[in-house]
């Protein structure tokens, strides 16, 4: 079936596509900041706007780890992160802990929070583990999913090539993380899914080394895995399940997007 008439007229159900590419410049609302004009008690709604805050510094944070503003080793402190982001230092403290709980930093007491460091051994085993997880299912999927629902996919994939070209480390990271989930949703396992995801998004952590400082060298990089996503797509609306195989593994083995 020829890929144009499989994707002919067909809407992608996802609405939040052009969010995955809007990412690390988190603007902390002027609410986020704790100013009151009344003596009376906040209303309920200023409890949900903090915790959306916190919601807003932690995505802030992850972006920044993935994009290498927090340097692996070093530490920083709540109230400098704080100063950073425009909001008090208790937003990003529970945004840190969330990441300590995550295991991209660890809690370094009366200082801060000191971001982990890892090797080329912790990132081909994260590898190898999101292979034995995704790629059987993305095979059965490919067997089994019309192309239909393959083509309303593309918008993801094509988000993770904007990111590439652009050689925005951060905002790749989403996009390339919400292609993957909406490949494994799917499948209809929602466990599956949520682990899958947390694989993923410790596997967008940078080396110890930082070896990403090159700005050519990373959008080369990024452009390649893209690539992959795209061909992927096509050969799964294709529904060419050889060539599925050989590229959802060269796809863990090589990059590990």
């Amino acid at each position: 079936m020829e890929q144009g008439r499989a994707c002919e007229e067909v809407r992608p159900p996802y609405a939040s596509v052009a969010s995955v590419t809007a990412h690390s410049s988190v603007r902390v609302p002027e609410q986020a900041r704790g100013e009151h004009t009344h003596s009376e008690p906040p209303p309920p709604r200023a409890v949900v706007q903090r915790h959306s805050v916190r919601g807003q510094i932690l995505e802030a944070l992850r972006a920044a780890l993935v994009d290498g503003e927090l340097s692996p080793g070093q530490v920083y402190s709540a109230p400098a992160l704080g100063a950073r982001f425009g909001v008090s230092a208790t937003p990003v403290r529970e945004a840190m802990q969330q990441l300590a709980v995550e295991g991209a930093v660890e809690v370094v007491p009366n200082r801060g929070f000191r971001v982990a460091e890892r090797g080329p051994r912790e990132l081909a085993e994260l590898a190898e583990v999101r292979a034995l997880i995704e790629v059987p299912v993305m095979l059965r999927l490919a067997r089994t999913v019309p192309p239909p629902r393959w083509c309303a996919l593309r918008p993801l994939a094509d988000a993770t090539v904007a990111a590439a070209a652009v050689g925005d480390r951060a905002g790749y990271a989403e996009a390339d993380r919400a292609f993957h989930g909406a490949v494994l949703t799917l499948s209809g396992n929602v466990q599956l899914v949520a682990v899958a995801d947390e694989l993923h998004r410790r596997s967008q952590w940078p080396l110890g080394t930082n070896p990403g400082t090159n700005p050519v060298a990373r959008r080369a990089d990024l452009l390649a895995d893209a690539a992959e996503h795209t061909a992927l797509l096509d050969a799964l609306i294709a529904q060419d399940v050889v060539v599925v195989q050989s590229l959802v593994r060269e796809h863990f083995t090589g990059s590990g997007g």
